[in-house]
């Protein structure tokens, strides 16, 4: 059969499988699921608990459905089942012990779906008593016992205790209820062995009680070590000392042994026989030698102890200065010395001093005693005594060579003010501590030690006074010398605050014509140097800052303008103090000249407005006589029938601008002209181009009385003439002759000697009614 075909077997396969597992499902509901311990929860160790799981399920057939339960202890699975019936799982827990003490849980799945019920605890109380057997009850010393102890039907993780007199000698933890061990029992005497145990559960540990008490004889070996010292009397330092260890009652050479010498913690031989050992006599300091020879056999010490005291024959020398202090390139004194030496023994001449480094070391006749001069650094020495071989060394004595102070200088922090404290520094060179002394006018003010580096000396002073003052410092480091260093006088001039503030005027009146010169004078009462500043109000950039001696000063002003009107004041300062004076305000009047420049200017002026306006007055009148005279008015027939219209021809100069009236047959005749506004001159009129003005007059006639001679349709009738204006100003005929126009009745103008080139009709102006 090919892959294919089996390929499409495996598929079906797995589809009627499939087909079969989804038509045998049925549905299906955990209520709940509950565990019972019986017969109850807490019992004794011994009794057999039964775990009951109680599940209730509904299901859409009633048929059986495949359970598996699982029973939990502590979270972990202690058992699992599976089982096709209803009926309730038990679980037995036979012959309960305490490790069975925990909680317990429930669990059911079915088909995947799974339900856990609460959780009971179970507690076993009460473990049996352990007991316990050795092979031997009787065994020499050093030999083994081995003690097997037992925790009768007990399950669970155990920890065994075996004990001698109460006293543990051994512990063996197990996973069985029974643990062995070996021991050995030093000592002749009757040993009382037993045991006890612990089970350790996942919340706690349960002891047990003890076990039953074995005795067990111990015999005791007769092999005892010997420790031999010679001399055996008063040992000096510097004696030679022959120590032996051995050991007793050996009584067969099979039986092994080791011998171990120790002085102290130091072992200095050990082997299988006698040991001898020699050594000098070196003496501990305020303790006796202790030596010691131990035998061990099978595992048992025994061992032999002795205490000697040595003789110092001589203490450890001393080093030792003098004086105690000691300054760069000073003399000094080194001794050295042992206080004590054994009589008995040696002379105090038989001991011989040494100096280290001992170069150059001058002579000072005295065994021990050196002369040194003190180096510019620090350096130590050391120094040794030696007799009859033996040979001491000092501690290190470190000398630090001490420098003398140097560059002292005085200096003050603040300003000096009167009645005001101050702060004033000393400081210098040279090796600590150092003593200062503040002098005033050399008198001792007060002294302060300082025992940092790059640390001042601070003082505080008052000045009640004003004037000037000396101060100085001394500087002292040695106790053993009168060597001090002194600083400078430092000379300190009190500052006064200002007071009693003054600002003067010169002029007094504040009151000033422009041009002259104006001084302002301060002055205040204090002490120098004094930084004036003059200021005007409303403004904080000052006018002038001069900072003198004295205690005045000015500021000038010249020469004054009227933009210097205003209102002054001065401020003054010292370093003390500030003060100000009050506000005076200075007026800046006119100078006179300027006054009597403006009178004759004024006086000028109206003198030029009266020509001005007499000038006026005077073109006026020219105007109006002009004006009288302009016009002349001719009005005669332009046929020699009486009914014919009328032309009137009008005569005048350049200025005329107003209408004329005149009657004619007793009808009332408007004139209305055009020209040039009147405010050009005549010397502009000249300018225009040679061609005749033109201007036009209306005349206007009141309604004839006689309605049959002239037929009118309006109240009035309109009359056009033409007038051209001369260059000279005056109305002269023009050389083409008179142009009228007239319209009467509604007839046709009659025009005289028209030229169209020249004039148009269409630049006449409307009629006006």
């Amino acid at each position: 059969m090919g892959l294919p075909q089996r390929l499409i077997l495996t598929l079906l396969s797995i589809y009627l499988y499939s087909a079969t597992v989804v038509n045998t499902q049925q549905e299906f509901k955990i209520q709940s699921v509950e565990l019972i311990i019986e017969p109850r929860n807490d019992v004794t160790a011994g009794t057999n608990v039964t775990l009951r799981c109680h599940a209730t399920v509904s299901t859409s057939t009633g048929k059986g459905l495949i359970r598996e339960y699982t029973i939990l202890k502590n979270d972990k699975i202690v058992y699992t089942k599976t089982i096709g019936s209803s009926e309730d799982f038990v679980y037995q827990l036979h012959n309960a012990r305490v490790f069975s003490t925990g909680l317990y849980q429930c669990k059911l799945d079915i088909q995947g779906d799974t339900k856990l019920s609460k959780a009971q605890r179970l507690n076993v109380q009460g473990l049996s008593q352990p007991v316990l057997h050795l092979n031997t009850n009787v065994v020499n010393e050093g030999e083994e016992v081995q003690a097997t102890c037992i925790a009768p039907g007990e399950i669970g993780s155990f920890i065994f205790f075996f004990f001698d007199n109460d006293e543990q000698i051994s512990r063996v933890e197990e996973l069985s209820n029974q643990a062995k061990t070996t021991f050995r029992l030093s000592g002749a005497d009757v040993h009382k062995i037993h045991c006890s145990y612990k089970i350790r559960t996942a919340e706690d540990t349960f002891p047990s009680t003890k076990s039953n008490n074995v005795t067990v004889s111990v015999k005791e070996l007769s092999i005892t070590p010997e420790l031999k010292i010679f001399p055996d009397s008063t040992i000096y330092e510097g004696d030679h000392l022959n120590i032996s260890c051995s050991a007793k009652n050996v009584h067969s050479s099979s039986e092994g042994y080791k011998l171990f010498l120790s002085q102290g913690t130091k072992l200095l031989r050990t082997g299988n026989s006698t040991i001898n050992h020699n050594m000098v006599a070196v003496p501990k300091a305020s303790e006796a030698l202790t030596f010691d020879c131990r035998v061990v056999v099978r595992n048992v010490e025994k061992y032999s102890e002795k205490k000697i005291s040595v003789v110092e024959l001589f203490s450890v020398p001393s080093l030792t200065m003098s004086p105690t202090e000691v300054f760069q390139g000073q003399i000094m004194t080194l001794t050295c010395n042992s206080d004590r030496f054994a009589s008995q023994r040696i002379n105090r001449e038989d001991l011989e001093y040494t100096l280290y480094p001992s170069k150059n070391l001058p002579s000072s006749g005295k065994p021990g005693v050196f002369n040194v001069k003190a180096l510019q650094n620090d350096f130590n020495y050391t120094c040794s005594a030696e007799a009859k071989g033996i040979k001491k060394d000092s501690k290190t004595l470190m000398i630090r060579p001490k420098v003398h102070v140097s560059a002292l200088k005085i200096s003050i922090e603040d300003k000096v003010i009167l009645k005001k404290s101050f702060t004033i520094l000393c400081q210098s060179n040279g090796s600590l501590p150092i003593n200062y002394t503040l002098f005033k006018d050399n008198v001792q003010v007060g002294t302060k030690v300082i025992r940092e580096r790059n640390r001042q000396a601070v003082f505080m002073d008052v000045i009640n006074e004003p004037g000037e003052r000396q101060y100085r410092c001394e500087a002292k480091n040695s106790l053993h010398s009168n060597k001090t260093g002194s600083s400078q006088h430092l000379s300190v001039n009190v500052i006064v605050p200002l007071s009693q503030m003054t600002l003067a005027v010169i002029p007094s009146s504040l009151k000033i014509s422009e041009g002259k010169e104006l001084y302002f004078i301060c002055s205040v009462n204090g002490t120098g140097p004094v930084t004036f500043k003059w200021y005007r109000t409303g403004s904080v950039v000052p006018l002038q800052t001069n900072t003198t001696t004295e205690t005045y000063s000015n500021l000038e002003i010249k020469p004054v303008s009227k933009n210097d009107s205003d209102e002054y004041y001065c401020e003054a300062s010292n370093g003390a103090n500030k003060v100000r004076s009050e506000n005076v305000n200075v007026q800046v009047f006119m100078a006179p000249w300027k006054k009597g420049l403006i009178v004759v200017a004024c006086l000028v002026l109206l003198l030029l407005l009266v020509l001005l306006l007499v000038a006026s007055m005077l073109n006026i009148k020219s105007k109006r006589d002009r004006r009288e005279a302009a016009a002349e008015l001719s009005v005669k027939p332009s046929s020699p029938k009486s009914d014919d219209p009328l032309t009137v021809n009008l005569t005048h100069d350049t200025d005329v601008y107003n209408a004329a009236t005149v009657k004619v047959d007793r009808a009332e005749v408007s004139v209305w002209s055009k020209r040039k506004p009147e405010t050009e001159s005549d010397d502009e009129i000249s300018e225009v181009s040679n061609e005749p003005n033109v201007e036009y007059t209306e005349v206007v006639h009141a309604r004839s009385t006689d309605p049959a001679r002239v037929p009118l349709r309006k109240g009035t009738d309109t009359v056009y003439s033409e007038l051209q204006n001369s260059p000279n100003g005056a109305a002269d005929p023009p050389d083409y002759g008179s142009v009228e126009y007239a319209e009467l009745n509604r007839e046709q103008f009659e025009i005289s000697q028209y030229d169209p080139q020249v004039h148009s009709y269409q630049d006449l102006p409307e009629p006006v009614d």
